[in-house]
């Protein structure tokens, strides 16, 4: 009743801006307004939440805090509903906020690249530094482990933050960024970032006895000037100067590798980056971080098929080529471990137990990968490397913090879910603990490997011998 049919118009009147309504001078005939209802509208129901209750907007109250609560609990209801998080344009930027046009995941290069050297602004000191990690994140354990390996413990401090993302500014209901936070003190209950699930105290935890901030992205933003919009881990600080030197974990491994050599007590004769192994280890990471590293994350992080069907063609690729390579050699640069088997086991320990199933990386497990099987476990076997492994702080980190890719913050068993792993507090890492076969590389190996041959050759030998004799006699 309210719409006016077009009139066809000549080549002298004004073209209409609408292609059904022509222009109209005079104004429309108002619209009868709807009684408003006192009633107050249900709230969203989807997902169901038997544990949510109603949410009352007080939208004529004129207490300002309580107006503020209410926007808060329908910021909160909108991501439980949507399964999102919400981000400002301008504002901190999110692991999952990270894509270009096609959906492809492309991730940000680290801001922070300072080095640790001997005549720089950052020396190698004793209890001068501090590692603030997540034994979740990979790229973080790359660092625990070569720390460890090199027994760096009594040197450089290490502070765990939380495994499940949080909000970083609680209290901002404008800024809904969520990332690595440290756990509160003492007993306490936290829940996904869309409100699911219950997730208490757990083990390899402290707080920041550094700064005493309460998240990782306080941390960043105490660097005055140095401006940077995701705040990832790991995080290599100066407390001499309070500063951040590098979160970037490929020049951290380096500079623990070779830099605190003189330090009391640390393991200088191992050395995961020889010279004359250089140009090999160079080859292997140019290959093995965009394809396995980082292709795991352009699976789960795709945004389209496209994208996604891409990044699982490259990931296959490397994981054939790595079973390869360690078909005729024990590890990826050749008869010694260099920080490149460092950086490919990080990603190796995960796949089955996460990225397998929730990256969406379903073409092949690497149980099934006999030669990368064994070589997981060789160096998951080593004291130093397991030590910076804890499949507890993976699992709940990247099945609760994604609320887009799991709402409800469900974590799967995995191997401790079976029945002769249930009572065991290893049995996440049951596979892992298995006997290897890498030592077929050894000089004893090789000869061992070659015994049945050598014998059988014997045994044929002696039997011609024998009947020679008989021959003759």
């Amino acid at each position: 009743p309210h719409h006016t049919p077009p009139r066809p118009h000549s080549p002298t009147e004004p073209k209409p801006r609408h292609p059904i309504t022509p222009h109209r001078t005079t104004s429309r005939t108002p619209r009868p307004t709807r009684a408003k209802s006192d009633a107050t509208p249900a709230s969203p129901t989807y997902p169901p939440n038997p544990a949510a209750s109603s949410i009352d907007y007080p939208m004529e109250a004129k207490d300002q805090t309580a107006i503020i609560n209410a926007l808060r609990q329908q910021v909160t209801e909108l991501e439980r509903i949507k399964g999102v998080s919400l981000q400002s344009q301008k504002g901190a930027i999110g692991a999952l906020h990270q894509n270009d046009k096609k959906g492809a995941f492309k991730r940000k290069d680290a801001v922070f690249q300072d080095r640790i050297t001997k005549d720089g602004p950052y020396q190698p000191e004793s209890g001068r530094y501090v590692l603030y990690v997540s034994y979740a994140c990979p790229w973080a354990s790359r660092c625990l482990a070569l720390l460890h390996l090199k027994n760096l413990d009594d040197h450089i401090e290490i502070c765990s933050v939380y495994p499940t993302w949080g909000k970083t500014r609680p209290n901002n209901i404008t800024d809904v960024h969520k990332g690595w936070i440290f756990a509160p003190e003492g007993d306490f209950t936290m829940t996904n970032p869309a409100g699911w699930g219950e997730f208490g105290p757990i083990a390899n935890l402290t707080q920041d006895t550094v700064l005493g901030k309460k998240t990782i992205r306080e941390v960043y933003e105490s660097q005055v000037g140095r401006d940077t919009h995701t705040f990832s881990v790991p995080v290599l600080f100066d407390k001499k100067t309070k500063q951040i030197v590098c979160n970037e974990s490929s020049l951290i491994i380096r500079d623990f590798n070779s830099m605190f050599n003189e330090l009391p007590g640390v393991n200088a004769d191992l050395d995961f980056a020889p010279s004359d192994l250089e140009v090999e280890m160079e080859k292997v990471d140019n290959f093995v971080y965009p394809g396995l590293n980082n292709g795991v994350y352009k699976c789960g992080f795709a945004k389209g098929q496209e994208a996604y069907e891409e990044a699982f063609y490259g990931l296959y690729d490397t994981l054939d080529k790595m079973e390869d390579i360690l078909s005729k050699q024990r590890y990826l640069c050749g008869d010694r471990i260099t920080l490149s088997d460092i950086r490919a086991f990080v990603t190796l320990i995960r796949f089955d137990e996460v990225y397998a199933v929730y990256f969406k990386c379903n073409g092949k497990l690497i149980r099934e990968y006999p030669n990368i099987l064994n070589y997981t476990r060789e160096l998951y076997q080593i004291p130093g490397i397991k030590k910076s492994v804890d499949m507890t702080h993976i699992k709940n980190h990247y099945y609760t913090s994604h609320p887009q890719l799991n709402t409800y913050g469900i974590v799967p068993l995995g191997p401790r879910g079976l029945k002769e792993n249930r009572d065991d507090p290893e049995g996440h890492y049951a596979i892992f603990v298995q006997p290897h076969d890498r030592n077929k590389f050894t000089l004893t190996g090789k000869i061992t490997k070659f015994l049945p041959i050598v014998g059988v050759v014997l045994a044929v030998a002696g039997i011609g011998s024998l009947m020679l004799k008989k021959k003759s006699a």
